[in-house]
Protein backbone atom coordinates (compact mmCIF):
# COMPACT_ATOMS: atom_id res chain seq x y z
CA UNK A 1 0.00 0.00 0.00
CA UNK A 2 1.38 3.43 -0.91
CA UNK A 3 2.03 5.97 1.84
CA UNK A 4 -0.84 8.41 1.96
CA UNK A 5 -0.01 12.03 2.62
CA UNK A 6 -2.97 14.19 3.57
CA UNK A 7 -3.16 17.78 2.43
CA UNK A 8 -4.04 20.35 5.09
CA UNK A 9 -7.45 20.70 3.39
CA UNK A 10 -8.11 16.93 3.61
CA UNK A 11 -6.97 16.91 7.22
CA UNK A 12 -9.41 19.73 8.08
CA UNK A 13 -12.26 17.89 6.33
CA UNK A 14 -11.44 14.73 8.31
CA UNK A 15 -11.46 16.68 11.59
CA UNK A 16 -14.84 18.24 10.75
CA UNK A 17 -16.21 14.82 9.78
CA UNK A 18 -14.97 13.21 13.03
CA UNK A 19 -16.29 16.04 15.20
CA UNK A 20 -19.74 15.99 13.61
CA UNK A 21 -20.27 12.22 13.20
CA UNK A 22 -18.18 10.79 16.03
CA UNK A 23 -16.53 8.54 13.42
CA UNK A 24 -12.83 8.80 12.60
CA UNK A 25 -12.46 8.38 8.83
CA UNK A 26 -9.72 6.15 7.42
CA UNK A 27 -9.12 8.63 4.58
CA UNK A 28 -10.55 11.64 2.81
CA UNK A 29 -10.21 12.30 -0.92
CA UNK A 30 -11.12 15.64 -2.47
CA UNK A 31 -12.42 15.24 -6.03
CA UNK A 32 -12.54 18.66 -7.73
CA UNK A 33 -13.84 17.14 -10.98
CA UNK A 34 -17.20 16.33 -9.38
CA UNK A 35 -16.97 18.89 -6.53
CA UNK A 36 -17.16 16.22 -3.86
CA UNK A 37 -15.39 14.82 -0.84
CA UNK A 38 -15.11 11.06 -0.49
CA UNK A 39 -14.71 9.75 3.05
CA UNK A 40 -13.51 6.20 3.61
CA UNK A 41 -14.68 4.74 6.92
CA UNK A 42 -14.54 1.35 8.62
CA UNK A 43 -17.50 -0.80 7.49
CA UNK A 44 -18.91 -0.95 11.02
CA UNK A 45 -18.99 2.89 11.17
CA UNK A 46 -20.86 3.51 7.90
CA UNK A 47 -24.31 3.74 9.51
CA UNK A 48 -23.16 6.21 12.15
CA UNK A 49 -21.30 8.26 9.53
CA UNK A 50 -24.37 8.53 7.30
CA UNK A 51 -26.74 9.19 10.19
CA UNK A 52 -30.45 8.51 10.50
CA UNK A 53 -32.06 9.03 7.08
CA UNK A 54 -28.79 10.59 5.83
CA UNK A 55 -28.82 13.39 8.42
CA UNK A 56 -25.02 13.52 8.88
CA UNK A 57 -24.36 13.53 5.12
CA UNK A 58 -26.80 16.42 4.63
CA UNK A 59 -25.23 18.33 7.55
CA UNK A 60 -21.69 17.81 6.18
CA UNK A 61 -22.83 18.89 2.71
CA UNK A 62 -24.28 22.06 4.23
CA UNK A 63 -21.14 22.84 6.28
CA UNK A 64 -18.50 21.91 3.68
CA UNK A 65 -20.46 23.16 0.62
CA UNK A 66 -19.57 20.03 -1.36
CA UNK A 67 -21.16 16.71 -2.29
CA UNK A 68 -20.33 14.06 0.32
CA UNK A 69 -19.82 10.37 -0.36
CA UNK A 70 -19.10 7.73 2.26
CA UNK A 71 -17.47 4.46 1.23
CA UNK A 72 -16.69 1.47 3.47
CA UNK A 73 -12.92 0.89 3.51
CA UNK A 74 -11.22 -2.47 3.07
CA UNK A 75 -7.53 -3.29 2.74
CA UNK A 76 -8.58 -6.15 0.42
CA UNK A 77 -8.55 -4.87 -3.18
CA UNK A 78 -11.50 -7.03 -4.30
CA UNK A 79 -13.64 -5.88 -1.38
CA UNK A 80 -12.62 -2.26 -1.96
CA UNK A 81 -13.65 -2.48 -5.65
CA UNK A 82 -17.06 -3.84 -4.60
CA UNK A 83 -17.49 -1.11 -1.97
CA UNK A 84 -16.43 1.68 -4.32
CA UNK A 85 -18.75 0.58 -7.15
CA UNK A 86 -21.76 -0.18 -4.92
CA UNK A 87 -24.70 -0.42 -5.38
CA UNK A 88 -23.61 -2.10 -8.64
CA UNK A 89 -23.20 -5.85 -8.14
CA UNK A 90 -19.59 -6.77 -8.83
CA UNK A 91 -19.33 -10.40 -9.98
CA UNK A 92 -15.56 -10.64 -10.13
CA UNK A 93 -12.35 -8.69 -9.80
CA UNK A 94 -9.10 -9.47 -11.60
CA UNK A 95 -5.80 -7.64 -11.08
CA UNK A 96 -3.19 -7.66 -13.86
CA UNK A 97 0.29 -6.22 -13.95
CA UNK A 98 1.10 -4.74 -17.35
CA UNK A 99 4.03 -2.69 -18.66
CA UNK A 100 1.81 0.37 -18.09
CA UNK A 101 1.15 -0.54 -14.45
CA UNK A 102 -1.45 -2.31 -12.36
CA UNK A 103 -4.86 -2.76 -14.03
CA UNK A 104 -8.03 -3.88 -12.24
CA UNK A 105 -10.86 -5.45 -14.22
CA UNK A 106 -14.21 -5.33 -12.43
CA UNK A 107 -16.88 -7.56 -13.92
CA UNK A 108 -20.33 -6.31 -12.99
CA UNK A 109 -23.81 -7.66 -13.51
CA UNK A 110 -24.78 -6.49 -17.05
CA UNK A 111 -27.90 -4.79 -15.62
CA UNK A 112 -25.68 -2.77 -13.26
CA UNK A 113 -23.09 -1.50 -15.75
CA UNK A 114 -24.69 1.94 -15.93
CA UNK A 115 -24.82 2.16 -12.14
CA UNK A 116 -21.16 1.10 -11.87
CA UNK A 117 -20.08 3.81 -14.30
CA UNK A 118 -22.48 6.41 -12.92
CA UNK A 119 -23.74 9.67 -14.35
CA UNK A 120 -20.91 11.29 -16.32
CA UNK A 121 -18.60 8.50 -15.07
CA UNK A 122 -18.67 9.72 -11.48
CA UNK A 123 -18.85 6.27 -9.80
CA UNK A 124 -16.02 4.72 -11.79
CA UNK A 125 -13.98 7.92 -11.24
CA UNK A 126 -14.52 7.58 -7.46
CA UNK A 127 -13.35 3.95 -7.58
CA UNK A 128 -10.28 4.93 -9.62
CA UNK A 129 -9.30 7.65 -7.13
CA UNK A 130 -9.61 5.26 -4.18
CA UNK A 131 -7.77 2.40 -5.91
CA UNK A 132 -4.94 4.66 -7.09
CA UNK A 133 -4.43 6.10 -3.64
CA UNK A 134 -4.70 2.90 -1.59
CA UNK A 135 -3.55 0.14 -3.95
CA UNK A 136 -1.41 1.98 -6.49
CA UNK A 137 -3.75 0.90 -9.32
CA UNK A 138 -3.10 2.67 -12.61
CA UNK A 139 -6.34 1.75 -14.37
CA UNK A 140 -9.81 0.40 -13.60
CA UNK A 141 -11.83 -1.24 -16.36
CA UNK A 142 -15.51 -2.07 -15.81
CA UNK A 143 -16.60 -5.04 -17.95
Amino acid sequence: MPDIVLTPEEFRYMQTFATLTGVTPVDCIVDPTFDRIIFLVKPEDVGRAIGKRGFMVRKLKEILKKQIEIVPYSDNIEEMVKNALAPARVIGVRVSKTPKGKVVYARVNPKDKGVAIGKEGRNVAKARLILKRHFDVDSLVVV
